[in-house]
């Protein structure tokens, strides 16, 4: 779970330029050849280079970009494995009871550590080998079992949720289940399920969601037998108790050897590194995160994931199923906050009725259980479609972190408005009043992280534009590039003129206008004609947009953020109108949550259509610069402000640590 942070303007890391999509068979774009200083064009090179160009399964989230409602690869609701299932539940019977008996998540809060006891109890259960398959000594639990079990560890204490993801995830059982070769998964992943705690490293001091400046290298020995490791690495969740790590380094490009950015397996013991601290955040006061140095560490040949300059890709693949793991998190909170508001607002009195009755609070209340629903149906859906396998989930993956960190966020906020004073106040301080420890306050900490871990939701809105408009730029991408020759651009005009002649007829009429559409839902109905109208209005607006902006469609950051939250919102219309659909017989309530869902849903999008084009972007854009070039310096006196005389971000220098050890080796259990 590494952070990613905006520190520069860095607009087309994600693939958010119309930059030609990668033809070449995957071969990486040739790195700078100095790291830290690059061009915008050169980092715009190496993240195009990383990402999966082709699309060889059916993917519900780009069709829904294009104008077209492909219910049928969502509808009937997925199903999972019964026998899977049946084992699961016996597992997370055993874990919650686990949680609720032997862990106190008030002395993690309090003392700001999981304790040692924690971490092997987790262990005995099997909680570290969740994902890994059963092969290997894990319990190769699904995508779907997985996340309720990071629900279930995260409403105990988040900082717990953290350390799982983080180790399975993206952590190093997740790239080897994908990328390692039959002997790295027998050598790494036993240990892995056994209790051996993993993390995963590619930030540095200053390189966050801007691959191209990674500083870290890789040089190979002469004898070929292996690499020597030297950088620094920030923000590496589970880094000063991780035994093993996967890395990120760059290999120099040589005669015979393709050189890039490449992904190691790492022993977390190995001569030569050093936990130089462990940071402190504003939540997840329980998350053991380093800052780590590498000094010619050796990591033999045998240890590289995937090859030579394939690791941003590995780490962008492994992130499409990684990314489920934080909107768990989130889905969990959204239960615990519905629940805590739920019977406060029953039984706090205020003017003579319960505050849930007020119209205020009730907003806010039916806010919470449908957008709860919402995130929940998101995520359940992406599992099984990641399960099934047979589902390109980059977008839709992509979509539920977005949506669920930022209504999450939104969710929590509401709870504290809710609660009043007793929402600010800690829960220690609740209980010394005896009342009730909700930690409410908490809980709006733990969260904030979520809208920057794995992607911030800057950069998660071009990440998913860039996909969304994959097929635009694939035809006609050329007649828009800069470098592109004449005979490039005709070429592209010919096989722009036969994709739109085709493409275009079909966002003028559609499903959605006739009124017997999808009858079959039933009330439902109404909102699923509604999406499909409102996928191909959106798809006439990006194509209007790219016709009138062309390559400056790059700098319309704003614009296309709207754009995917508009896609986000349709996505999570459609996918409710289907579950509660399907279990209309067993939870008839859902029909009404769904409807709840939608008809909010609708409200957001019919402004997001209206701020597309009436919006104050440009005038922004310029105040911006006037605010930096510090035009407006004097309205920020009368206030101390921060001390000018340490750098905002800090420069390191390679070479051996001069800072003590502060790793910490958790004791193997009895």
């Amino acid at each position: 779970m590494t952070t990613t942070q905006n520190s520069r303007p860095a607009p087309d890391e994600s693939g958010g330029a119309p930059e030609r999509p990668d033809t070449s068979g995957g071969t990486a774009a040739p790195l700078p050849t100095e790291a830290g200083h690059v061009s915008e064009k050169e980092a715009r090179q190496v993240a195009e280079a990383a990402r999966q160009s082709t699309w060889d399964r059916p993917s519900f989230g780009k069709e829904l970009f294009l104008g077209r409602f492909r219910l049928d690869l969502i509808n009937p609701w997925p199903g999972s494995d019964a026998a899977d299932d049946a084992r699961a539940e016996a597992f997370l019977e055993e874990f919650r009871a686990y949680l609720t008996t032997e862990v106190d998540g008030a002395a993690i809060e309090r003392d700001a550590r999981i304790p040692d006891e924690v971490f092997q109890g987790l262990g005995r259960l099997g909680a570290f080998g969740m994902k890994i398959d059963r092969a290997y000594g894990g319990l190769g639990l699904s995508n779907l079992q997985y996340c309720r079990a990071l629900m279930l560890a995260g409403s105990v204490n988040p900082a717990i949720s953290a350390l799982l993801s983080a180790h399975q995830s993206i952590g190093v059982p997740q790239p080897l289940k994908m990328f390692g070769t039959a002997e790295q998964k027998q050598r790494f992943l036993p240990r892995l399920a056994a209790g051996e705690v993993s993390a995963f490293l590619l930030t540095e001091p200053d390189v966050g969601s801007d691959p191209a400046r990674l500083a870290t290298t890789a040089e190979p020995t002469e004898d070929g037998s292996g690499y020597r490791l030297n950088g620094v690495k920030l923000w590496a969740t589970n880094g000063s108790v991780a035994t093993l790590l996967v890395v990120m380094a760059r290999v120099p490009a040589a005669e015979g050897r393709r050189g890039g950015i490449t992904a190691f397996v790492v022993e977390g013991d190995a001569e030569g590194i050093t936990v130089e601290r462990r940071n402190a955040f504003l939540g997840l006061r329980g998350l053991e995160n380093s800052v780590t140095r590498f000094h010619d560490v050796f990591v033999p040949s045998e240890n590289v994931i995937g090859g030579e300059g394939k690791g941003l890709k590995i780490a962008l693949t492994t992130l499409n199923t990684g990314r489920l793991s934080l909107p768990a998190m989130c889905v969990g909170a959204g239960k615990w906050s519905l629940n805590v508001a739920r019977e406060w607002a029953a039984e706090r009195v205020q003017w003579g009725r319960p505050v849930g009755e007020h119209e205020a609070v009730a907003q806010k209340l039916a806010f919470m259980a449908a957008t709860t629903y919402g995130m929940e149906t998101m995520l359940d859906l992406c599992c099984r479609l990641a399960d099934d396998d047979r589902n390109d989930i980059r977008i839709e993956a992509a979509l539920v972190k977005l949506y669920a960190s930022e209504m999450a966020w939104r969710i929590a906020d509401d709870l504290i408005q809710i609660r009043g004073g007793r929402g600010y106040e800690t829960a220690e301080s609740l209980t010394a009043r005896g009342e009730r420890p909700a930690a409410v306050e908490q809980l709006l900490r733990d969260l904030r992280i979520n809208r920057i871990f794995e992607g911030s939701t800057e950069i998660m809105h071009l990440l998913i534009a860039r996909e969304a408009v994959d097929a635009h730029l694939s035809v006609a991408g050329d007649i828009i590039d800069p470098d592109a020759g004449l005979g490039r651009k005709a070429k592209a005009g010919a096989r722009a003129g036969v994709f739109y002649a085709k493409w275009l007829p079909t966002l003028a009429v559609g499903k959605g206008q006739r009124p017997t559409a999808y009858a079959e839902f039933g009330p439902l109905a109404t909102h699923l004609r509604q999406v499909e109208r409102a996928s191909r209005k959106l798809a006439r607006s990006t194509f209007y947009a790219m016709s009138r902006w062309q390559g400056r469609m790059e700098r319309k950051q704003a614009f296309l953020g709207r754009v995917v939250d508009i896609g986000a919102e349709l996505f999570a219309m459609a996918a409710v109108c289907v579950r509660a659909h399907a279990e209309r017989d067993a939870r008839p309530q859902n029909l009404e949550l769904a409807d709840l869902f939608c008809r909010q849903a609708r409200t957001r999008v019919d402004a997001l259509f209206t701020a597309l084009w009436d919006n104050t972007d440009s005038v922004d854009v310029a105040a911006a610069r006037r605010i930096i070039a510090g035009r407006y310096a004097d309205l920020e006196s009368g206030v101390v402000t921060p001390p000018a005389d340490l750098p905002w971000v800090a420069t390191w220098s390679p070479g051996p640590s001069s800072a003590p050890d502060v790793r910490r080796r958790i004791p193997p259990r009895e």
